[in-house]
Protein backbone atom coordinates (compact mmCIF):
# COMPACT_ATOMS: atom_id res chain seq x y z
CA UNK A 1 0.00 0.00 0.00
CA UNK A 2 1.66 3.15 -1.41
CA UNK A 3 1.03 5.96 1.61
CA UNK A 4 3.55 8.96 0.51
CA UNK A 5 4.93 10.67 3.79
CA UNK A 6 4.59 14.54 2.24
CA UNK A 7 0.70 14.57 1.48
CA UNK A 8 -2.17 14.80 4.26
CA UNK A 9 -4.97 12.41 3.83
CA UNK A 10 -8.73 12.87 5.11
CA UNK A 11 -10.98 9.60 6.83
CA UNK A 12 -12.56 9.77 3.42
CA UNK A 13 -9.61 8.22 1.41
CA UNK A 14 -8.79 11.51 -0.46
CA UNK A 15 -5.07 13.09 -0.67
CA UNK A 16 -4.25 16.51 -0.91
CA UNK A 17 -0.80 18.33 -1.60
CA UNK A 18 -0.69 22.24 -1.04
CA UNK A 19 1.85 24.39 -3.36
CA UNK A 20 1.47 27.47 -2.28
CA UNK A 21 -2.37 28.37 -1.97
CA UNK A 22 -3.22 25.70 -4.28
CA UNK A 23 -3.69 22.38 -3.11
CA UNK A 24 -3.98 19.24 -5.36
CA UNK A 25 -6.25 16.54 -4.27
CA UNK A 26 -7.10 13.09 -5.37
CA UNK A 27 -8.39 9.73 -4.22
CA UNK A 28 -5.26 7.36 -1.91
CA UNK A 29 -4.08 4.47 -3.67
CA UNK A 30 -6.08 2.48 -0.85
CA UNK A 31 -9.62 4.16 -1.79
CA UNK A 32 -8.79 2.70 -5.35
CA UNK A 33 -7.80 -0.54 -4.94
CA UNK A 34 -11.09 -0.89 -2.91
CA UNK A 35 -13.40 0.68 -5.47
CA UNK A 36 -11.78 -1.68 -8.33
CA UNK A 37 -11.53 -0.75 -11.70
CA UNK A 38 -12.15 3.02 -12.80
CA UNK A 39 -14.47 3.54 -15.33
CA UNK A 40 -15.37 7.25 -14.85
CA UNK A 41 -14.65 10.36 -13.08
CA UNK A 42 -17.25 12.78 -12.70
CA UNK A 43 -16.55 16.56 -11.41
CA UNK A 44 -18.89 19.33 -12.09
CA UNK A 45 -17.79 21.37 -9.56
CA UNK A 46 -14.46 23.55 -11.76
CA UNK A 47 -15.39 27.07 -10.80
CA UNK A 48 -17.57 26.76 -7.74
CA UNK A 49 -16.17 27.36 -4.22
CA UNK A 50 -17.17 24.45 -1.93
CA UNK A 51 -16.88 23.79 1.90
CA UNK A 52 -15.02 21.12 3.45
CA UNK A 53 -16.72 17.81 3.52
CA UNK A 54 -19.05 19.17 0.45
CA UNK A 55 -18.99 16.64 -2.55
CA UNK A 56 -17.15 18.04 -5.38
CA UNK A 57 -17.68 14.92 -7.69
CA UNK A 58 -18.24 11.28 -8.35
CA UNK A 59 -16.23 8.42 -9.12
CA UNK A 60 -17.52 5.34 -10.81
CA UNK A 61 -16.27 1.45 -10.55
CA UNK A 62 -17.24 -1.68 -12.30
CA UNK A 63 -19.78 -2.20 -9.27
CA UNK A 64 -20.20 0.77 -7.41
CA UNK A 65 -20.43 4.98 -7.63
CA UNK A 66 -18.71 6.88 -4.42
CA UNK A 67 -18.99 10.42 -3.61
CA UNK A 68 -16.20 12.25 -3.54
CA UNK A 69 -15.70 14.66 -0.33
CA UNK A 70 -13.89 18.11 -0.52
CA UNK A 71 -10.75 17.80 1.85
CA UNK A 72 -10.23 21.46 2.25
CA UNK A 73 -12.51 24.52 1.92
CA UNK A 74 -11.85 26.14 -1.43
CA UNK A 75 -12.64 26.91 -4.94
CA UNK A 76 -12.72 24.15 -7.53
CA UNK A 77 -10.13 25.71 -10.33
CA UNK A 78 -9.05 22.75 -12.45
CA UNK A 79 -10.05 19.36 -13.21
CA UNK A 80 -7.46 16.71 -14.17
CA UNK A 81 -9.43 16.56 -18.29
CA UNK A 82 -7.10 13.55 -18.87
CA UNK A 83 -9.40 11.32 -16.42
CA UNK A 84 -11.96 12.07 -19.08
CA UNK A 85 -10.58 9.60 -21.75
CA UNK A 86 -8.33 7.70 -19.31
CA UNK A 87 -10.14 7.51 -15.65
CA UNK A 88 -8.22 4.32 -15.17
CA UNK A 89 -4.81 6.85 -14.17
CA UNK A 90 -6.89 6.81 -11.21
CA UNK A 91 -5.99 3.45 -10.45
CA UNK A 92 -2.70 3.08 -12.29
CA UNK A 93 -0.90 6.20 -10.66
CA UNK A 94 -3.34 7.91 -8.03
CA UNK A 95 -0.46 10.43 -6.52
CA UNK A 96 0.79 11.44 -10.08
CA UNK A 97 -1.11 11.49 -13.66
CA UNK A 98 -4.49 10.40 -11.47
CA UNK A 99 -4.98 13.58 -9.71
CA UNK A 100 -8.56 14.89 -9.72
CA UNK A 101 -9.24 18.79 -8.95
CA UNK A 102 -7.06 21.54 -7.65
CA UNK A 103 -8.28 24.35 -5.41
CA UNK A 104 -7.17 27.59 -4.37
CA UNK A 105 -7.36 27.48 -0.41
CA UNK A 106 -9.56 29.65 1.18
CA UNK A 107 -8.59 28.83 4.69
CA UNK A 108 -5.23 27.11 4.62
CA UNK A 109 -4.91 25.96 8.31
CA UNK A 110 -7.36 23.23 7.51
CA UNK A 111 -4.64 21.64 5.75
CA UNK A 112 -3.48 21.52 9.65
CA UNK A 113 -6.56 19.11 10.55
CA UNK A 114 -6.18 16.51 8.30
CA UNK A 115 -4.62 13.61 8.82
CA UNK A 116 -0.68 12.53 8.13
CA UNK A 117 0.66 9.29 6.54
CA UNK A 118 0.87 7.59 9.81
CA UNK A 119 -2.32 8.64 11.11
CA UNK A 120 -3.74 7.89 7.76
CA UNK A 121 -2.42 4.28 7.73
CA UNK A 122 -4.03 3.70 11.67
CA UNK A 123 -7.15 4.28 10.20
CA UNK A 124 -7.21 2.04 7.48
CA UNK A 125 -4.99 -0.54 9.53
CA UNK A 126 -1.92 -0.69 7.17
Amino acid sequence: MNIPSELKYTKDHEWVRVEGDIAIVGVTDYAQSELGDIVYVEIETEGEALDQEEVFGTVEAVKTVSDLFMPIAGEVIAFNEKLTDQPELVNTDPYGEGWMIKVKLSDASQVDGLLDAEAYKAEIGA
